[in-house]
């Protein structure tokens, strides 16, 4: 049945020379998946491999994999992988060198050090979490930087006898906004500024005000919205006194590591600065800082490199294999069109237009495959003669901000969330996670499409046409 339709006339109507039937068919599978993974109805690995699976069968059935110079049909699906390798890489190595740097201690001495500076008063202590989480996130990227924070968060919460659930919540969504700060910080950051070549120093000129700017809107809000909750039975002197005792060279079993770790770690973060100044690529940085991390500890790889997150590697091949085969069926392309059609070709209007669909999107399913569909499509609208610098820096935020509404829409909510109930067994549910998330992302979406606006209004965005900015550094 399948090749009668492929070869019926209908089939074979394009846009330009694509036919629609393959789009229908590979549409349907990524849409199809994307439910399932949104509504957590299998989990997100599997889901994402066994639509990568139906997407390869479909595209080979259907022609879409087209073998070329000696090399077989199958070999494109290689090809597919190999674009975005990179990311891969950098979260392999990165994952390596913090379960190293963790081992060392470095990240518990510094969350310690930050917490003591509160004197363990709540409020202080809202602060110092938001900032230790966006600083965490801006150098480890947001899973460990998340992790980290809420471990110690809960410790310390448990301590002092307060309602972890604040801090919790300034985590998560906090965490969000730290993923703004620099070219590595998240997840969604990563593969935008890769697939857009955004230099590494612009980010301190676009992103990263956008970071302090969100973060501070979900600090005030949170510390408003649980202004009851942030109180303690202690006294002020009992207070000093336990935070006082918290050492932060507890978990420091050798010295000399600690500082090792501490050296590799600020020499990676300089590194990822300087990578596309030096011609190399991130992911070639982080596997250095991880190969150092394991010489220098003495611990046996098999057990840092067990630590890598390989459920998140595999969603992520999965995640690309679909939207290749999608962006080869022509469907992205004609996406790309009818878009620039709708806004009537103008850049703004198109920015605007996909910084709000990026927004809604993002909360309802997690952010990162929304980042990653959207990629090829900005591609094909710079094909078809758009300045696209905008439209890559209005992806970096709104992905980003966008996973703030609901409780699935970003990995540093699923993280704190997820320890919040197990350790302490508190749930925070859909709705009261709607009522303060939602409401921030109100707040912070409503300030991004402003300062979108008037980046592209006034040609603020570096390195596009047009700009009075500065181009690379």
């Amino acid at each position: 049945m399948l090749e009668i339709l492929a070869n019926s006339d209908v089939a074979t109507m394009a846009s330009g020379d694509k036919p629609y039937l393959p789009m229908i068919v590979l549409g349907t599978i990524m849409t199809i998946t994307y439910l399932v993974i949104a509504f957590d109805w299998m989990h997100k690995s599997l889901a994402a491999m066994a639509g990568a699976i139906l997407c390869i069968i479909a595209a080979l059935w259907l022609g879409v994999f087209v073998g070329h110079d000696g090399h077989s049909a199958y070999e494109h699906v290689h090809e597919i992988i190999g674009h975005d390798i990179g990311v891969i890489g950098v979260i392999i190595g990165t994952s390596v060198l913090v379960e190293i740097a963790s081992r060392s201690g470095l990240f518990h001495f510094m969350a310690v050090k930050i917490v003591k500076m509160t004197g363990g008063e709540p409020g202080r202590l809202l602060v110092a979490m938001v900032v230790a989480t966006m600083t965490f996130v801006t150098f480890l990227t947001i899973a460990p930087g998340t992790m980290i924070m809420v471990s110690l968060c809960l410790v310390v919460t448990k301590e002092l006898n307060l309602d972890p659930k604040p801090y919790i919540m300034a985590i998560a969504i906090s965490a969000n906004s730290g993923a703004l700060m620099t070219f590595s910080s998240g997840i969604c950051t990563l593969m935008l500024g890769t697939a857009g070549n955004l230099p590494y120093a612009h980010f301190f000129l676009v992103s990263t005000p956008m970071g302090l700017i969100s973060g501070l809107i979900a600090y005030l809000y949170i510390r408003r919205y649980y202004r009851n909750s942030l109180k303690t039975t202690l006294d002020a002197i009992s207070r000093q006194q336990l935070v006082a005792g918290f050492d932060e060279w507890a978990l420091v079993k050798d010295r000399n590591l600690f500082y090792r770790c501490a050296g590799i770690l600020g020499a990676t973060i300089v590194g990822f600065a300087s990578a596309q100044s030096l011609g190399v690529g991130l992911d070639l940085v982080a596997f250095t800082g991880g190969t150092a991390a394991l010489l220098v500890s003495g611990v046996y790889p098999d057990e840092a490199i067990k630590k890598v997150n390989w459920s998140m590697i595999l969603f992520f091949v999965g995640l690309f294999l679909i939207i290749g085969a999608v962006q080869d069926s022509g469907l992205l392309a004609l996406q790309a069109k009818m878009m620039l059609e709708f806004s009537g070709g103008d850049s703004t209007n198109t920015m605007m237009l996909m910084a709000g669909f990026v927004l809604v999107l993002s909360g309802v399913m997690d952010n990162i495959p929304v980042a990653a569909t959207l990629i090829p499509l900005v591609r094909s609208m710079g094909e078809m003669g758009q300045d696209v610098v905008p439209f890559w820096w209005a992806l970096v935020i709104t992905a980003n901000l966008g996973g703030n509404s609901t409780p699935i829409g970003s990995v540093s909510s699923v993280i704190a969330l997820n320890g919040l109930e197990k350790e302490r067994g508190v749930k925070v549910g859909w709705g009261e996670f709607f009522k303060v998330g939602g409401a921030i992302l109100i707040l912070q979406g409503t300030v991004a499409l402003i300062y979108l606006y008037l980046f592209s209004v006034f040609n603020l965005f570096p390195g596009s046409s047009g700009s009075s900015v500065a181009g690379g550094f």
